[in-house]
């Protein structure tokens, strides 16, 4: 089979953008081995011009990847309960973060599909985790192996009638990817509370180093919305944090989240 698919490089650290493809159509197990490659060697992959695709396509291209995810507390959208809206940004959605990473076992793949967006502003930027480890000292590498971290979810949880315990999970500060075998900085701003076994006084500067590394500008790819722009990013392995510069103007995109990447033929 000879692929229709241009795969485009968006920046040295991170990003592809995909053309050629229409996922209203089914997409075969062939083409989707081909974007589970293209995610594995580019982290962040946006395939562009999908505007045609409902909400029902979406969820069901979504599966072909693995179980969906829903939020455990954040609303729905109306009538499709597997997909949560990102709209205004936020102190939350402003600071770099991993999708779900209070969870016993965060979700691997995040998909979201940008339905409106402001004429300028309201970028996403993500940042590569390989290459936030990689480029510590061989010593910082060595005791941070050793370290695990405190993940917590957000106060909202408890409105949804969630507990501390369902939101809490402890997880090494690096990890090693399941597929590339590749050691990841697993830390973030939003949901990392303290080093397990430390104070938040002394977890402090120990992290804030950690995620001066991870914002690094060559560590990262900044993505500029189009209307139609659906983007998949490999969330072992990749943070990310909307830039919050749209002066109010209207944005709106629909995600959903795969719990285990269990494409056809992988592994």
């Amino acid at each position: 089979m000879v692929s229709t698919l241009h795969i485009e490089r968006q920046a040295g650290a991170l990003g592809a953008v995909v053309t050629g493809l229409d996922l209203s159509a089914p997409v075969d197990d062939a083409m989707l081995a081909e974007l589970h490659r293209a995610l594995l060697d580019h982290l962040v992959v946006c395939i562009r011009g999908q505007g045609a695709v409902t909400p029902e396509q979406h969820v069901a291209f979504a599966r072909r990847w693995g179980p969906i995810e829903p939020h455990p507390y954040v609303e729905p959208v109306e009538g499709h309960p597997e997909m949560i809206r990102i709209y205004d940004p936020n102190p939350l959605t402003e600071t770099w973060h991993a999708d779900f990473s209070y969870a016993p076992h965060p979700p691997e793949l995040s998909l979201l599909l940008a339905r409106t967006v402001p004429p300028y502003g309201g970028d996403t930027a993500f940042a590569n985790a390989y290459l936030a480890f990689e480029a510590l000292s061989d010593g910082l590498k060595d005791t941070l192996r050793g370290l695990r971290a405190v993940h917590q979810g957000t106060a909202l949880a408890m409105s949804r009638g969630l507990t501390l315990d369902d939101i809490t999970a402890v997880h090494p500060v690096v990890t090693v990817h399941p597929e590339t075998r590749r050691e990841v900085l697993n830390v973030n701003g939003v949901y990392v509370k303290h080093l397990d076994g430390w104070t938040p006084e002394e977890s402090a500067p120990l992290l804030d180093l950690l995620y001066t590394e991870v914002a690094r500008m060559e560590h990262t790819y900044r993505h500029r919305w189009q209307p139609g722009d659906l983007l998949l990013w490999d969330n072992r392995c990749v943070q990310h944090r909307v830039v919050g510069d749209t002066g109010g103007q209207p944005r709106d995109l629909h995600r959903v989240t795969v719990g285990r990447i269990e494409i056809p033929g992988k592994g």
